[in-house]
């Protein structure tokens, strides 16, 4: 089966699963409805797209749209690669609201359905957020400390059912505190709680290690999170940006575990869509980052590989996203089977990091 294929069934059993989840709910049930009509029209607009230009779309981007924070959490990638820097404090410019508006829209029409929207903490950005809103034929997966959310937040959600909070935690209290601070994990559970109540869809981000795998993988924990109204669980592997958090990354018998439980947690859970990153990539023919399933769009419109991968060669404002796709360094990650390549799980892009720098100084040395 072509990736294309694979990854548009995917997105297909995705939206089942959600509107599976929302049938108690007519407001969200309507609006889940709707966008699987939306998602199939953009399945057609893809395949236009490869037939005619060659091109292959992605339906994923991941954006970081914010350069600060209000939390310093340890292992921050979004700090370890620049995009974000202590609170209050930013290493990079970030585009306006049209711009970023601009770029989806470009992206809705190429038949790109999904946008993460990252950090910083993209809560931050709510004038950028606003204006994202109204590119209505896309789903914008806000991943957030979830600190933020209150009664204006709650207002702009309802009103916007296209924009779907994802909170972030590590499992228990204690592991959530000790990366995000004191009082954080409450803090997300109170804003889960608001969600719940408003009958809002919303998910929460796990970064995944040795240390809690455990525990977050447990139906006990899963089952806790569907009694607060969550509907989403993305399980993120970690990924070391820091020297000596090497220990905490999964090991290939982590992902081996990662996959036989999510298969179970599929079945026990089915009105919950579950997703696993980078692990679920092993099914997908490889690492799908540098435009083959995603690719990653900084602050400053910088396409890069992925945000674990902060290399970049072209940027989306001067050439669109249709003109990033076409990047030399996601070509070249392709040829070399960085991205496509053999996956046995954890970030491929990570593993083999000299290798894309390599690749990246190969091709400064070619433009000078």
């Amino acid at each position: 089966m072509q990736l294309n294929e694979y990854m548009s069934g995917a997105i297909r059993n995705i939206m089942a699963r959600a509107y599976k989840s929302v049938l108690t709910n007519p407001r969200e049930a309507r609006f889940v409805l709707k966008l699987q009509q939306t998602f199939a029209r953009s399945e057609k607009r893809r395949a236009k797209v490869k037939r005619e230009e060659g091109l292959d779309v992605p339906p994923f981007l991941i954006c970081s749209i914010s350069t600060t924070c209000n939390l310093s959490c340890k292992g921050c990638y979004a700090r370890a690669n620049g995009i974000a820097d202590a609170p209050g404090r930013s290493q990079r410019e970030t585009m306006s609201p049209e711009e970023w508006k601009q770029v989806f829209t470009e992206a809705a029409d190429l038949g790109i359905n999904f946008s993460l929207l990252a950090g910083g903490e993209p809560m931050m950005r709510k004038d950028i957020l606003e204006k994202v809103a109204e590119v209505k034929d896309m789903i914008f997966p806000i991943f957030t400390n979830g600190t933020l959310i209150g009664p204006s937040y709650l207002e702009f959600l309802k009103k916007n059912l296209n924009m779907v909070p994802v909170i972030s935690i590590e499992g228990a209290e204690h592991s959530t505190d000790e990366r995000r601070g004191k009082g954080m994990f409450r803090r997300a559970m109170m804003s889960m709680e608001m969600l719940k109540k408003e009958n809002l869809f919303f998910g929460t981000s796990i970064t995944v290690t040795t240390e809690n795998i455990d525990y977050v993988i447990s139906d006990s924990f899963v089952s806790q999170l569907q009694d607060l109204g969550c509907k989403l669980i993305i399980y993120v592997e970690y990924v070391p940006t820091e020297q000596g958090t090497e220990h905490l990354a999964l090991n290939e018998s982590g992902d081996e575990q990662m996959e036989m439980v999510q298969e179970h947690q599929r079945e026990q859970f089915p009105n919950m869509v579950i997703i696993s990153f980078p692990g679920d990539e092993k099914h997908m023919g490889g690492c799908l980052a540098g435009g083959r399933g995603f690719f990653h769009i900084g602050p400053d419109g910088s396409a890069e590989p992925c945000p674990f991968s902060p290399f970049s060669d072209s940027n989306v404002l001067k050439l669109g996203v249709r003109g990033a796709l076409k990047s030399p360094l996601f070509q070249r990650l392709r040829d070399a089977r960085l991205v496509g390549g053999e996956h046995t799980g954890g970030c491929a892009l990570w593993e083999h990091r000299e290798e894309v720098s390599d690749i990246m100084l190969s091709l400064k040395n070619t433009a000078i």
